[in-house]
């Protein structure tokens, strides 16, 4: 019986279903049937406009993004696909403040409304630093489907540490 790690918060009932799944080897069939195909953005290029659109939609009035980026060194070590960084720069007299966001690699091969989810959550970081009750109002005025799709990628992720990943 393997251990699901990323689904310890949740109920043992769900964790039991997914376990029968995951054994039947029917979790990725379950994952097939929501999200059929993986999304089109390749390059940071187009994960910059892709997030942008979706700030420009949302959170226009926030501080701007300076860079967007999909990044091999981000792992699932420091328990995130995705970080946000604030990062102050003293430049002479003045000190510049720019923020990033840094999308892990692995996310170039997913469906699309699961990249969404991650790219909405760091971009909710933009006006709340901290994960609570704001924060997730915010996730999901940004993405009404955002706690379905978090939990999606939960199972997705067990896929891949389960060596079953549907979407190679």
């Amino acid at each position: 019986m393997q251990t699901l790690t990323y689904l310890n918060g949740y109920q043992a009932e769900i964790q039991q279903q997914v376990q029968t799944l995951l054994s039947q080897g029917k979790l990725g069939d379950f994952l097939l049937k929501r999200h059929p195909e993986i999304h089109s953005v390749r390059t940071d290029k187009a994960l910059y406009e892709y997030t942008i659109a979706i700030k420009n939609q949302y959170l226009r009035k926030s501080q701007p993004l300076s860079k967007v980026i999909f990044d091999d060194k981000i792992s699932l070590s420091h328990q995130a696909l995705g970080l946000h960084s604030y990062v102050a720069r003293k430049q002479g007299a003045k000190i510049k403040a720019k923020n990033e966001i840094r999308i892990s690699s692995r996310l170039k091969k997913v469906p699309e409304g699961l990249l969404r989810m991650v790219v909405v959550h760091e971009l909710a970081h933009l006006k709340e630093k901290d994960h609570n009750k704001a924060f997730y109002q915010l996730c999901c005025h940004m993405d009404g489907d955002y706690h379905q799709l978090e939990f999606e990628l939960r199972l997705l992720l067990t896929l891949i540490d389960a060596e079953q990943n549907p979407y190679r």
